[in-house]
Parts: C-alpha cells; sequence; structure tokens
C-alpha cells in the first residue's frame, strides 16, 4: 500500500488539476472576467489553504519579509497570469489551455539559464525547441484552431505561462524565508484577494456571492477547491516519494485537461492539434527539472504553481 498510495495521490491529483481547465472555460461562459473570477478564487482557495495549515500545525506569520515574498508571489503567480488566463479562455477551446500550460518549465529553463540556477544542456534546450514547433502547429495551419479562434489568443495564453516560469525563478532565487509552500501559498492567496477586490469592484467584473448561482459559479468553487486540495497533496508527494517522482504529474495535468474537455464541454479537435499535443510532451520530457528541483505546471489560471 505505501507503494501504491503515491501513485494514486499522482493520478487523482493530476485529474483534479487537469479538471481546473474546462472549469475555467465554464467560469467564462456566461460573461464573469477575470478579476471578479480571481477574487472569489483567491478567497475560496486562501480558505482552504488556512484550513490545511490548521491542521498541520503550521501558523502563518506575516512578517515584512513574509509580506514582500507574498505580494511578490501574489502578483507575478496569480493575478498577472490569472488576467491574461482568463481573457484568453473565453476565445481558446479549453483542451488548447491545457497544452498550452505544459510550457511553463520550457520558458523556465532559458530564465533560469541566465539567472544562473540551471547550468546549459542541450537536452533540455531541445525540449525548448520542440515547444515553440508544438506552439507553431497550433498558431500557424489553417485547420489548427476553431476558424472563429484569431491566433492572437494563444500569445496572450502564453502570457500566463511566461508569469508562472518567472515565478519559479523569483522563487529559487528569493527562497521561501523559511515557511512551507502551502503557507507560502496561503499568504500569496490573502494577498491576491486584498488586491484584486478593489479592481473588481472598479471595473464592474465583482460576483455577487448571494446568487443565483449558476453553472460558472459551481465551476469557481469546484477549481478553487480542487486545486488546493491537488496542490496540497502535491507537496505531500514530493515529501513521500521525491520531487523527480512528484514532477511527473505534468503530464497527467496536460492529458487529463484535454481529455475532460473532450468528455464535459464536447470539444473536437484537429490532427494539427494532437501532433502539437505530442510534440509539447516530448518537449515537456526533455526539460524535466534537474532531481533537486521542485517544479511543477501551472494548474490553472490564477493559481500559483509555487512548490
Amino acid at each position: 500500500m505505501h507503494r501504491i498510495l503515491p501513485l494514486l495521490v499522482l493520478i487523482l491529483g493530476g485529474a483534479a488539476w487537469g479538471a481546473t481547465q474546462p472549469l475555467a472555460k465554464t467560469a467564462v461562459s456566461e460573461g464573469y472576467r477575470h478579476v471578479g473570477i480571481l477574487f472569489w478564487q483567491l478567497v475560496i482557495g486562501a480558505t482552504v489553504l488556512g484550513l490545511v495549515c490548521l491542521i498541520r500545525g503550521l501558523p502563518m506569520r506575516f512578517g515584512r519579509g513574509d509580506l514582500r515574498l507574498f505580494t511578490i508571489i501574489a502578483l507575478v503567480g496569480t493575478v498577472l497570469p490569472g488576467i491574461s488566463s482568463y481573457s484568453a479562455a473565453v476565445h481558446l477551446p479549453s483542451g488548447v489551455l491545457s497544452i498550452l500550460l505544459s510550457t511553463v518549465p520550457m520558458l523556465a529553463f532559458p530564465m533560469a539559464l541566465a539567472l544562473g540556477h540551471e547550468g546549459f544542456r542541450w537536452r533540455r534546450l531541445g525540449g525548448l525547441g520542440l515547444g515553440f514547433c508544438g506552439i507553431l502547429l497550433l498558431i500557424l495551419p489553417e485547420a489548427s484552431l476553431p476558424n472563429e479562434v484569431a491566433a492572437i489568443w494563444v500569445l496572450v495564453a502564453l502570457l500566463s505561462s511566461l508569469f508562472y516560469a518567472l515565478e519559479g525563478n523569483l522563487v529559487a532565487t528569493m527562497g521561501t524565508n523559511g515557511l512551507d509552500p502551502v503557507q507560502v501559498l496561503c499568504g500569496a492567496s490573502l494577498i491576491g484577494a486584498v488586491i484584486t477586490l478593489p479592481l473588481a469592484l472598479a471595473s464592474g467584473q465583482f460576483i455577487d456571492p448571494r446568487g443565483p448561482w449558476g453553472v460558472p459559479d459551481a465551476a469557481i468553487v469546484a477549481s478553487s477547491v480542487l486545486h488546493a486540495f491537488a496542490y496540497t497533496g502535491y507537496v505531500w508527494l514530493v515529501g513521500r516519494a521525491g520531487p523527480v517522482f512528484a514532477v511527473q504529474i505534468s503530464y497527467l495535468v496536460t492529458l487529463f485537461g484535454v481529455t475532460w474537455a473532450m468528455l464535459f464541454l464536447n470539444e473536437t479537435y484537429s490532427p494539427y492539434f494532437w501532433a502539437a499535443l505530442t510534440v509539447m510532451l516530448a518537449g515537456l520530457m526533455l526539460v524535466q527539472p534537474r532531481p533537486k528541483a521542485v517544479l511543477v505546471p501551472a494548474p490553472q489560471p490564477g493559481q500559483t504553481r509555487l512548490s
């Protein structure tokens, strides 16, 4: 059982994180927009993660250094990528969003190289090249995306991956100030909620929690809760089975994201999409982090991927 449990957590975590992409597509399906969605995701996420910290006996800290870390993670790992992700989710199929998230470790590599966190490796450069080829397969052929979708939204979605890649490198540079990853994610969610509340009110995007509730409201709650529990399971998995095993969740997040979109959103894809997915997964395999690194793909729009 001690061998089966980590594998089960890996599969369930990948399935949960993969489901957040179709849920994000559902959340924007009836008019809700990025800042309003982000605020409630952050509130729900902070609540669930706060309970996890309480159960684990991890007290929250709010010193000057902690608040600085929380603010940077909230902006780079949540608010900015969330805005680009949800903006793109209005226009792109959920499956495309899922495979674009696999570019996070590919984009993180050249940043890590520039910052001195990684040494040059031809293998990982090859993975970066495959990721670029996968993107080209999505945006260049006329038959790749649905006719009504402009390729510019693929680039908008990639902005979120760029921010997530930057976040990982910032954490590698700054550290977590002695805090547990779940503590940092909880603190960043709290700060992110403080940032997004006035933005949601000023832009008219605030979502009234009094209802009436519809499918998009349920999608926001479900994606937030799934992310919190999947992330907690991932942190447990790193400690139990090691980061090299745990990082394999990257593949499952992408594959489950595409599968759920086909099953629940009835999405269909062109042969170019499947070619892009294959190339992206091959690139992801080549850029997997070194054994001591702990990197995961961004699980959903608006949620940081700190680890």
